[in-house]
């Protein structure tokens, strides 16, 4: 979508394999192969930036990490690395971006998760990661919004992404499918459609916004299928 608006797409990635296809499918895209969890590679994404590009428009943090188990089962280094990625590596990527946004007066867009709004069994660090990114995000906003800086978070619920279809068995997906009030899980181009939204000048006014992307998950509250 990015691509498609003339953006000149720069996807970041520890999977050198996987970036390299990611970016052979889109059109003036850059592969960047930095690890986020690693500590200083922010600084080294923003020399390389301020190096070889005119500037940054927009940041969508997306990288993200599942580990789940039982809470008994998460031990230092799970939660460790959980947080490394999903909070730690966003926080210091944004900060060492933040002078480029500044000049640009650019937008940022948060991944977070479902998980983080709704509690459930087995995800005591992911979904604890991404109830962080929320208020992260809006922290960001808040304290950025001087510098013209917009930040805002999307929270996508089931959505057949290669890291959901990785854990969720057919017992998962049609029980989601029951919880959810449009029965189906989302796509990822939905999710990207509203991540462009936002990062966009057409969301010019809006900031510090946690938007669940769900197919109504969240609004449910209890929801039990039988009381539809």
């Amino acid at each position: 979508i990015f691509a498609n608006a003339n953006y000149q797409v720069l996807m970041l990635d520890r999977d050198q394999d996987e970036l390299k296809k990611a970016t052979s499918e889109v059109a003036n895209s850059t592969a960047l192969n930095f690890d986020i969890s690693v500590s200083g590679s922010g600084d080294k994404v923003a020399n390389l930036l301020s190096s070889q590009f005119s500037g940054l428009d927009a940041l969508v943090n997306n990288a993200g990490v599942a580990q789940f188990g039982p809470i008994e089962k998460c031990d230092s280094q799970t939660w460790r690395e959980v947080m490394d990625t999903n909070l730690d590596g966003m926080f210091y990527l944004s900060q060492s971006l933040t002078p480029l946004l500044r000049k640009s007066r650019g937008s940022v867009v948060n991944i977070a998760s479902i998980s983080g709004l709704r509690a459930s069994t087995l995800r005591i660090a992911y979904g604890t990661s991404k109830a962080a990114v929320m208020q992260l995000s809006k922290q960001q906003a808040v304290e950025l919004a001087e510098y013209g800086i917009r930040v805002n978070c999307v929270a996508p619920g089931p959505v057949r992404t290669k890291l959901a279809m990785g854990v969720h068995t057919q017992e998962i997906i049609d029980a989601y499918h029951d919880a959810i009030p449009l029965n189906r899980y989302g796509q990822e181009n939905e999710i990207a459609e509203v991540i462009f939204f936002l990062a966009s000048e057409k969301a010019s006014y809006v900031t510090g916004q946690v938007i669940a992307v769900d197919g109504g998950f969240d609004a449910t509250g209890v929801g039990l299928p039988a009381l539809r």
